[in-house]
């Protein structure tokens, strides 16, 4: 029968790697923090000022995800490209057999927990970008794990991974506080050993070993760089003007693409399917789903969050209309094919696939300026500074740190009225010029694709000439420099 589980756990693990291998990396964030990692590698230091742009250099910063960049330099560092895309691929295998191990464990057949889990993989690629959110994904699996595990068992030994798992989570990345957010519905919200699906009453409650453990849990997130500073940072994350006004995934999601199709259609599937279920889901299990729910509709980046948790749930709803047709099978031969359907995927990393595939993808997504940014690195001598497209800019921190940066998707480092001035000379507003010229800037590099106003703006504009072009990028050189 395990030989079996494999299987089927391999299938939907199979377009997991595959989508994981081929999605190329876009330059959003991933690069800076490289830049990151690889100097908190050679001082042996976590930066505390700004040092990346030309406009906010000496401000206080805070690195919070210090960890996670590190871990990403490291493994650039060693393997490339190729071994970063397999760290995704582990990092997200990881994950989802965990969720497929949970969907098991609440009466899913094998066949059922692994159609779920293709529908999750499926709808939550969206939010499979390389950043340090990744690291995360499987530190919140293993929270719903424990929480279900000691709803079930009772048994407090499994508990006890709890502090363990906050430590690492909270020095990888900020949504560390999500295990207390699931630890703290479990504790008021779980099953009482007598009275099933009822609320623990408050002196239960003070005597309950989940309560000591996310005390602990708390206690042991004080162990990072900045101490209760991390909390902090947070709730800055959380109101900062930058980040909720100008980032894309800060903002509601929209029924765009085929991700975010399956993403609503999903839900509307799952209502129908609880409304006509007879036996209703436990309080613990509404109240994750519902909170989860509000904040994945408040945010696209809270979508991952709450498509781990309905896929649990859905698993259980249609476990009872969906059962297990036990089949006779060769366990040595289930573990074969099994193997080679996870190992198949491998052909297709970066600096393997261009081997056997003609037109293999690229690794880098098509915002990435490779090309320009070796051309300007060839020619130091053009006047600074450079005013570049967004995405390009957080490519051009690792690629051209000669060279600092005006704006970058670090939304919280830059003040409402920077994004402002960037949107509007993005969009070619009336005083696009007059802008560039307040802030002296010499050099432009721009997408073709982003700032589709501002190239003709600039063309018919006397004070600007190209000196360099390929299909998605053009750098415009200023004919009387700013001295």
């Amino acid at each position: 029968m395990k030989s079996k589980n494999f299987l089927w756990l391999s299938l939907p693990l199979f377009i997991l790697l595959i989508l994981a291998f081929l999605l190329p990396i876009s330059p959003n964030d991933y690069w800076w923090y490289l830049r990151l990692g690889s100097e908190i590698a050679q001082t042996h230091a976590i930066p505390t000022i700004e040092t990346f742009t030309q406009t906010q250099v000496g401000q206080p910063m805070v690195y919070h995800s210090w960890l996670s960049a590190l871990i990403l330099f490291w493994v650039y560092d060693f393997g490339g490209l190729p071994l970063t895309f397999l760290l995704r691929g582990v990092l997200l295998g990881f994950t989802y057999a965990l969720l497929w191990k949970i969907m098991r464990d609440r009466g899913a057949s094998p066949q059922l927990a692994s159609l779920v889990s293709f529908f999750g993989i499926l709808a939550g690629s969206v939010n499979w970008a390389m950043r340090p959110q990744l690291f995360a994904y499987p530190l919140f699996v293993i929270t719903l794990w424990i929480l279900l595990k000691w709803d079930e068992e009772r048994d407090a030994r499994v508990l006890g991974l709890l502090p363990f798992v906050s430590l690492l989570w909270t020095n990888l990345h900020g949504s560390f506080v999500l295990l207390f957010l699931l630890g703290g519905a479990a504790l008021i919200f779980i099953k009482d050993k007598n009275q099933e699906s009822s609320l623990l009453r408050f002196k239960e409650i003070l005597k309950s070993p989940l309560l000591f453990t996310l005390l602990a849990a708390f206690f042991v997130t004080l162990l990072n760089p900045r101490g209760f500073g991390v909390w902090v940072y947070v709730k800055d994350s959380l109101t900062v003007i930058s980040n909720q006004a100008y980032s894309r995934e800060w903002m509601p999601p929209v029924n765009e693409g085929w991700q975010m199709n399956l993403f609503f259609g999903w839900i509307l599937f799952f209502l129908t399917v609880a409304s006509l279920r007879s036996r209703a889901l436990r309080p613990l299990s509404v109240v994750w789903l519902v909170g989860f729910g509000w904040l994945a509709l408040s945010g696209l980046r809270y979508g991952i969050w709450f498509l781990f948790i309905i896929s649990i749930f859905t698993a259980e709803l249609l476990s009872d209309w969906l059962k297990s047709r036990p089949r006779r099978g060769i366990p040595k031969m289930d573990y074969a094919i099994g193997a080679i359907i996870l190992i198949f995927p491998l052909a297709l990393l970066p600096g393997i696939r261009e081997m056997w595939w003609a037109d293999a993808p690229p690794a880098l997504s098509a915002e990435t300026p490779v090309e320009a940014t070796v051309w300007l690195k060839n020619h130091p001598d053009l006047p600074a500074p450079l005013w570049a497209d967004l995405a390009y800019s957080s490519y051009l921190v690792y690629a051209l740190p000669e060279r600092p940066i005006w704006i970058d998707t670090r939304f919280e480092v830059y003040p409402p009225a920077h994004w402002e001035r960037y949107k509007a000379i993005s969009a070619a507003t009336w005083n696009w010029e007059s802008l560039l010229n307040e802030e002296g800037i010499n050099l432009l590099m721009l997408s073709k694709t982003e700032q589709t106003q501002l190239i003709p703006a600039i063309d018919f504009s006397e004070n600007w000439h190209e000196v360099y072009s390929d299909e998605s990028s053009v750098i415009f050189e200023r004919v009387k420099p700013f001295p």
